[in-house]
């Protein structure tokens, strides 16, 4: 089938690259001519496990290229795809001003017949708006208004889908290979039917073993998103207060994880106690649904404590380390591992590590960085954050290179290479032999007898 993707971002790639590894014949189109070359080279702007490999061997293959030629990628797909950025505007609301012009773009190049299907996260009601987009320029062009006039008289047309992702960042290619569902919004039109059979069968080859697909009305394809976003928020949030408490209370929230998680009810995902949540999705995801809800006269009482929880838990560690060492952190030297918002993955979108350094750095300290992957977009965003501020941070090769001349370690993302460090040099290496662990990656027993104080997330505090 040939598929054309508006958008090579984070999901626009990962699906177009899926899409093309299963024999389709894909188009990205992307504004950004200097993404566009380098993708056209082979290589990828993001980090994303197995990505890369699958990009490039589908470019061999000749079955995915990419453009900047809008009207060559109108022309090339039977469904067109939307996957460009809703980033929140200034009133929290998703901004819609690249799906709509995305849309205007079909509308100006658009023959014959096209599936329209909005694979960006947008607002409930935002499928009507595309819908009305195209139809603007498809009257301009001097065609009829009405869907069944353009059939009667073999106009273009076209029918808008809503297709939500459901992508975790760093295990996208999987998440998108073997999805756990795959949600279709689609009206119940002559063309809304067309539609919708067009899109099981691209999506054909990725449900053989069972059939994953649900089939919804438009409107409830977009709410299922931002409800299923909003949800995982719910219960970081809900851990985090849950592991403050149990700190306060003598209990240790990683037992009482395990309790929890043992209810089928519950389940264990998403119940990890940290430094708060961050990325792409949640924060913006959150704040847009809420504003949907105001829209509607409605206050989302649970979502506003979620998003207060939240940015209330980014400042956790930093707590900690000021009760240990004082207001006042002029002279200190503090390690930090892991930069980006979560492992097996470059994103320093709402990152807790731009929250705790932007404070270390305010009261006087300096930092010792590292990060497996994020490093060289860390140095972007904290020189943004930091309004070129840089002079008390290095960036280090190697995660015990950070330690070398630091006083204490802070731990802000769980990569997999921070799981087992050896304990005996950190104590040799710490001048305060102080670990700050915003993930609980160690037993506090372990670490204590190594003779390093220790400050989890709800557990037992090594002092």
């Amino acid at each position: 089938m040939k598929i054309t993707i508006f958008g090579s971002g984070y999901v626009g790639l990962v699906t177009g690259a899926c899409l093309a590894d299963a024999g389709n014949q894909v188009v990205c189109v992307d504004i950004d001519a200097a993404k566009v070359a380098l993708l056209n080279s082979g290589h990828v702007p993001i980090y994303e496990p197995g990505l890369e490999a699958i990009v490039s061997g589908n470019r061999a293959a000749r079955r995915l290229s990419f453009t900047t030629d809008i009207a060559a990628g109108v022309e090339h797909g039977e469904a067109l795809f939307i996957a460009v950025g809703t980033p929140p505007d200034e009133t929290g609301s998703a901004d819609l001003k690249y799906v709509l012009a995305v849309a205007r773009s079909i509308g100006e190049h658009v023959t014959g017949f096209k599936v329209v299907a909005d694979k960006s996260t947008v607002p409930v009601g935002t499928g009507d708006r595309v819908a009305e987009a195209i139809t603007a320029e498809l009257v301009k062009r001097g065609f009829a208004a009405d869907p069944a006039e353009r059939v009667r008289l073999g106009q273009p047309d076209f029918t808008v889908i809503s297709n939500p992702e459901f992508l975790k960042e760093g295990a996208a290619v999987t998440d998108f290979n073997r999805p756990d569902r795959i949600i279709i919004g689609a009206d119940g039109t002559p063309a809304g039917r067309r539609g919708l059979e067009l899109m099981r069968q691209l999506y054909a080859p990725f449900t053989l073993n069972h059939d994953r697909t649900m089939v919804m009305d438009v409107r409830s394809a977009e709410l299922t998103k931002y409800a299923a976003n909003a949800m995982l928020a719910t219960r970081i949030s809900f851990m985090n207060e849950l592991a403050n408490l149990a700190e306060d209370l003598g209990a240790d929230i990683e037992l009482v994880r395990r309790g929890i998680g043992s209810d089928p009810r519950i389940g264990y995902s998403f119940l990890y106690a940290g430094t708060g949540y961050g990325g792409s999705c949640f924060p913006k995801d959150v704040s847009a649904l809420r504003h949907s809800a105001a829209e509607q006269g409605r206050e989302l009482r649970i979502l506003a404590a979620v998003e207060e929880a939240n940015t209330a838990q980014k400042d956790v560690l930093g707590g900690k380390i000021r009760t240990r060492f004082g207001e006042d952190l002029t002279g200190l030297t503090f390690a930090v591992w892991g930069l980006s918002f979560k492992p097996n993955t470059d994103d320093m979108r709402d990152a807790p590590s731009r929250v705790l350094i932007a404070d270390l750095l305010r009261r006087g300290a300096a930092i010792r960085a590292y990060d497996p992957v994020a490093m060289e977009e860390a140095k972007r965003v904290l020189a943004f954050d930091l309004d070129g501020g840089m002079g008390r941070i290095d960036f280090v090769e190697t995660a015990m290179a950070a330690v070398t001349g630091a006083d204490a370690l802070v731990i802000v993302t769980e990569w997999k290479v921070f799981r087992n460090p050896d304990f005996a040099a950190l104590a040799r290496g710490l001048g305060r032999k102080a670990i700050f662990d915003g993930r609980n990656l160690y037993e506090p027993s372990i670490v204590e007898d190594a003779g390093l104080a220790y400050f989890p997330i709800g557990r037992r505090q090594v002092s």
